[in-house]
C-alpha cells in the first residue's frame, strides 16, 4: 500500500503533471470568472406566480378555479433570476376583489394594474416587462351551487381474458358553483380522457374533471377504480318462455316451456346468476299471421355484466289456448 501511494504521489506531482494541475486551476478560475460575468448580465425570463384574491365578501365564492396563475416576463440579472426560479413557496400575487369585481359575476384586472402588482411583488432590481394574458379575467358568484353527476370519458380496456365487473367512484357526484344562468345549463361534468389497457388486477386512476370557464368544482378530481373479473362461460337452465302482446283471452304455450342460455361473464358474476335474472319472450304480433306452428323467441331482459349471451334455440313450437274471460275481467 505504501508503494502504491508513493507511485500516485510521484505521478501527481511530477513535473509534467504539475503543469497540468496548474492549467486546470487556471481553467477553473476562468470558468468561475466567466460565470460571474455572465450571471451579472441582465436577462428576460418567463415566470409564473399564483393568484390570491383579498377583500372577498363572506358570501362570495371565486369560481375561476383554485389554480389561477399569472405568466409574466421579468428582466433582471442572471443571479437574481436563478434565485427566483429555484426558490420554493413563492408568495402569491394579491388582487383586491372589491376593486376589480364588476357586479355581474365577473371581474377584469387590466394589464397596467397587473404589471404594477408584479413590480411591487418583485425584488427592486427586477422589472416586469410583459404579462400573459394581457388582462386577468375572474368569475365569482354569491354561493349558488348544485350537485351533478360525474361522467367518465376515455378508453379503459382490461386484458382480453378479463372484463370490468364494476366501476367505483370516490365521488360519483360533485358540487359546482357558478352564476345562476350557467348552473341551469350544467347537467353533468366530465372527466379528462382516461387511459388504461391490458390490465388484470383492479385499476385505480385519479381523474381530473374537465374545467368549465367560470365554474368551480368541488372536488376537482375523483378517484375511479375499475374492478376486474376473469371471463368464463356458463349455462343457465330453466328460463321460462313467455308471450307478449297477447290478445285478451289467449294464452301462449310453448314447447319446450323453458330454455337454457349460455353466457360469457365473470366468474364471480356467474356464481350469482339464476334463471329469474333472464326473460325470454315470443311476440304474438310477429307470428299471429304466420301459418307455421313455430315462433321466434328472443331475450328481452338480462342482468348487467354479461359479455355475450346465446339462446339454446331461436324457435319453439307453440299452441294458443283460449281462456274464458271472467265477469271481473270484462268489467275491467
Amino acid at each position: 500500500m505504501a508503494d502504491i501511494l508513493k507511485n500516485i504521489r510521484r505521478f501527481l506531482f511530477g513535473w509534467a503533471n504539475r503543469e497540468f494541475l496548474i492549467f486546470l486551476v487556471f481553467v477553473a478560475v476562468a470558468a468561475a470568472f466567466w460565470g460571474m460575468m455572465t450571471l451579472n448580465e441582465s436577462y428576460e425570463q418567463e415566470l409564473k406566480l399564483p393568484v390570491k384574491f383579498v377583500n372577498v365578501p363572506g358570501n362570495v365564492v371565486i369560481t375561476s378555479g383554485d389554480n389561477d396563475t399569472l405568466r409574466f416576463t421579468v428582466r433582471d440579472k442572471g443571479i437574481s433570476l436563478l434565485t427566483y426560479l429555484y426558490s420554493k413557496n413563492q408568495p402569491p400575487i394579491e388582487i383586491d376583489f372589491r376593486r376589480f369585481a364588476r357586479g355581474d359575476g365577473s371581474g377584469i384586472v387590466p394589464s397596467a394594474d397587473l404589471l404594477r402588482l408584479l413590480d411591487s411583488h418583485l425584488p427592486a432590481s427586477a422589472k416586469a416587462v410583459a404579462v400573459k394574458p394581457e388582462q386577468h379575467v375572474f368569475y365569482y358568484n354569491n354561493g349558488e351551487k348544485k350537485t351533478v353527476p360525474v361522467i367518465l370519458q376515455g378508453k379503459v380496456e382490461p386484458d382480453v381474458l378479463y372484463y370490468i365487473s364494476d366501476t367505483l367512484y370516490s365521488d360519483s357526484v360533485v358540487t359546482v358553483y357558478a352564476t345562476p344562468e350557467k348552473l341551469d345549463s350544467i347537467r353533468a361534468v366530465y372527466t379528462e380522457p382516461l387511459r388504461g389497457n391490458d390490465f388484470r388486477d383492479s385499476l385505480a386512476l385519479t381523474a381530473r374533471l374537465k374545467p368549465i370557464t367560470g365554474v368551480k368544482m368541488e372536488p376537482s378530481t375523483v378517484r375511479v377504480t375499475f374492478v376486474t373479473d376473469m371471463l368464463t362461460e356458463g349455462r343457465i337452465d330453466g328460463v321460462e318462455v313467455n308471450g307478449i302482446n297477447m290478445p285478451e283471452g289467449k294464452v301462449l304455450r310453448t314447447f319446450p316451456g323453458t330454455l337454457a342460455v349460455t353466457v360469457v361473464t365473470g366468474i364471480k358474476n356467474l356464481q350469482t346468476l339464476t334463471a329469474q335474472d333472464f326473460e325470454i319472450v315470443a311476440d304474438y304480433s310477429q307470428f299471429s299471421n304466420d301459418s307455421l306452428a313455430r315462433c321466434d323467441v328472443f331475450i328481452r331482459r338480462q342482468p348487467a355484466g354479461i359479455k355475450r349471451i346465446q339462446l339454446e334455440r331461436q324457435q319453439v313450437d307453440y299452441l294458443i289456448e283460449e281462456r274464458p274471460v271472467s265477469d271481473d275481467d270484462s268489467d275491467n
